[in-house]
């Protein structure tokens, strides 16, 4: 937004500050808070917190670094007054689960390690965090955030005292992070409709098993070389002689990948789905619906880490349904979700929600070069904590505006890249 635009919507900022930053004890902090969701949403190639002070008439760079940076407010209580408002008006069909990256340079920005960048789409330097996002086809708003450490930070406590790592934060991998973003999120009482993510978190076990011991339902994607079995291979379960432990069940025939089981079902059981209207015109291409006993890397180890115990897991995991899409013109299926709704669950409902990771990725644009999601510059936990807070405060406040028939909605800001990807 331009300047003008931003000064003429002050009034309608000031009262969404004093309502999702009411946890903010002090007024000057509140204040500075508004200042910065100006500084986010105001035209400009770097929202970090330089320039941006530079560009506002009551830009005070030294007040904003110690908000951002040192002020101890709880960014907490502020990411759930948010996360209650923008579910009540975006009406999300799913939660999205995902990973976001920040290319950094050196080594002191706090959990930055050498690892998969997914905005590089490589190996390289970066920070990494974990969302959840509630959406819709026609929105979508970020309802908790947490930053990933990796081991060779949490290895070393000096380090994460430098960068003000809380004592009780230790390394997670990514899937328990997620699972613990939506123990929090069920805390401030809200409720995922349907879980979806990438074939990063599907392919866990672990993940899935602590989905279903949450009551929730998923449909998250999967890759063609994840193992199972058909749906009417029983497995088998041994005698029991009485001496030692029963015998856990076994199949008696290898499981086979699933890219394998969906072309053997043969390309006539495959019907055409389409799920949105896209930019160019309907979103359409053929789909299945299969029952299979997933397979592989599954353990009696991958039920207890995600909180069940060996009372409840028979060595065998249950039937899931298998959403599979062969796009006219392929020789093969090219992509496959898995699921535990039920098999009768409409095929467009499946698709539909297997495809709305769409929704995030467009509203990313967004966040990183509209808002200035992937510019912070500090090292420090709070800092980085705190900045994504008020990136989704700016961003939850556009789409509030842009959803309210009563008023004009604001221009969208600017999603140009930026020519500086990377901070320091």
């Amino acid at each position: 937004m331009d300047a003008y635009e931003v000064n003429r919507l002050r009034a309608a900022l000031a009262m969404f500050v004093a309502d999702v930053f009411a946890s903010v004890p002090r007024r000057d902090q509140r204040a500075r808070g508004e200042c910065y969701l100006r500084g986010l949403m105001l035209d400009g190639r770097r929202k970090s917190i330089q320039p941006m002070a530079e560009r506002l008439p009551d830009g005070n760079m030294q007040a904003l670094q110690q908000f951002v940076n040192q002020s101890p407010w709880d960014p907490l209580p502020v990411r759930q007054r948010i996360a209650e408002r923008l579910t009540t008006v975006v009406s999300p069909e799913v939660w999205v689960i995902d990973d976001v990256s920040f290319p950094k340079c050196g080594k002191a920005s706090v959990g930055v390690a050498r690892q998969y960048c997914g905005a590089l789409g490589k190996r390289a330097n970066c920070q990494v965090a974990v969302s959840v996002h509630a959406a819709s086809d026609t929105a979508s708003c970020p309802l908790e955030w947490q930053l990933y450490l990796p081991r060779e930070w949490t290895d070393e406590p000096d380090r994460c005292s430098r960068a003000g790592v809380p004592d009780n934060v230790a390394h997670q991998e990514k899937w328990r992070l997620a699972l613990d973003l939506l123990d929090t999120l069920a805390t401030w009482q809200l409720t995922a409709p349907v879980v979806v993510a990438d074939a990063g978190y599907g392919v866990s076990t672990a993940f899935r098993l602590g989905l279903e011991e949450r009551g929730l339902s998923y449909v998250l994607a999967l890759n063609g070389k994840e193992v199972a079995h058909p749906e009417d291979v029983e497995p088998h379960r041994p005698g029991y002689g009485g001496l030692g432990p029963p015998t856990l069940p076994r199949y008696r025939t290898p499981p086979r990948s699933i890219s394998t089981l969906a072309t053997e079902a043969g390309a006539e059981r495959f019907t055409e789905v389409t799920w949105r209207q896209g930019s160019k015109g309907a979103m359409t291409s053929r789909f299945m619906v299969l029952t299979v006993r997933p397979a592989g890397k599954q353990s009696l180890a991958a039920a207890q880490e995600a909180g069940g115990g060996r009372n409840r897991w028979d060595g065998v995991l249950p039937t899931q349904t298998l959403l599979v899409e062969w796009p006219d013109g392929q020789d093969a299926p090219t992509n496959y979700w898995i699921s535990n709704l039920p098999a009768t669950t409409p095929t467009a409902d499946l698709v539909r929600w297997a495809k709305m990771r769409w929704r995030i990725e467009h509203d990313y644009r967004e966040l990183k070069h509209g808002l200035g999601l992937d510019h912070f510059e500090g090292r420090t936990w709070r800092g980085w904590h705190h900045h994504v807070t008020l990136v989704t405060a700016a961003q939850a406040f556009l789409t509030l505006r842009r959803l309210d028939p009563k008023v004009p909605a604001p221009a969208r800001v600017s999603t140009r890249p930026s020519t500086h990807s990377r901070t320091c």
